[in-house]
């Protein structure tokens, strides 16, 4: 198990002294391990060494800059792109695996949030947006990479909520003026 390191410090050294004597006063017998961290971390002003612990990590957290987002390839998102037409319809399927996880993020944010759907709704929905004739396909890769849930049985259907990717993102805007067109 590795080991963290936190850096221990207290404001009034005189307080830290008063605070351990009157903790050690009170003690008839030899603190263990956690006992004595619990002690120390008392001392400084926190509840335990949990919170200790908790307020240090929290502290790095915070002082951490954030991670700048990912860059995004437009070059991956034109050639996805050239897969729907004019009207922003998915006229043939990407073979490449990457590139059809793109285009099922278009289709996923055309899925009504937060209803439930039949399998025929689903599919009706998939037909109006692409135009190879094969909503099936779509319907279990949507749920396959968990975009859509269905019930065990197949007949409902829901849209799982969630943010897409960067670069599906990025895709989604692209193609929103075709549809609206």
């Amino acid at each position: 198990m590795t080991r963290t390191v936190f850096p221990y410090s207290a404001q009034d050294v005189s307080a830290l002294a008063r605070a351990l004597n009157r903790e050690l006063g009170a003690l008839d017998r030899k603190l263990g391990h956690v006992e004595m961290l619990n002690l120390l971390a008392r001392s400084a002003g926190f509840r335990n060494f949990q919170h200790f612990r908790a307020q240090h990590e929290a502290g790095d957290s915070l002082a951490r800059a954030p991670e700048p987002p990912p860059a995004i390839d437009h070059q991956r998102i034109e050639r996805v792109a050239r897969h729907f037409d004019a009207g922003g319809i998915l006229v043939r399927w990407p073979a490449k695996a990457s590139h059809a996880e793109l285009g099922l993020w278009v289709l996923w944010s055309r899925i009504p949030r937060g209803r439930e759907l039949s399998e025929k709704q689903v599919n009706a929905l998939l037909a109006g947006h692409h135009g190879f004739g094969d909503h099936a396909l779509l319907r279990r890769a949507l749920c396959d990479h968990g975009l859509m849930a269905r019930t065990p049985d197949g007949r409902v259907y829901r849209r799982i909520e969630q943010r897409p990717p960067t670069e599906a993102l990025a895709l989604i805007r692209h193609l929103a003026p075709r549809l609206a067109a």
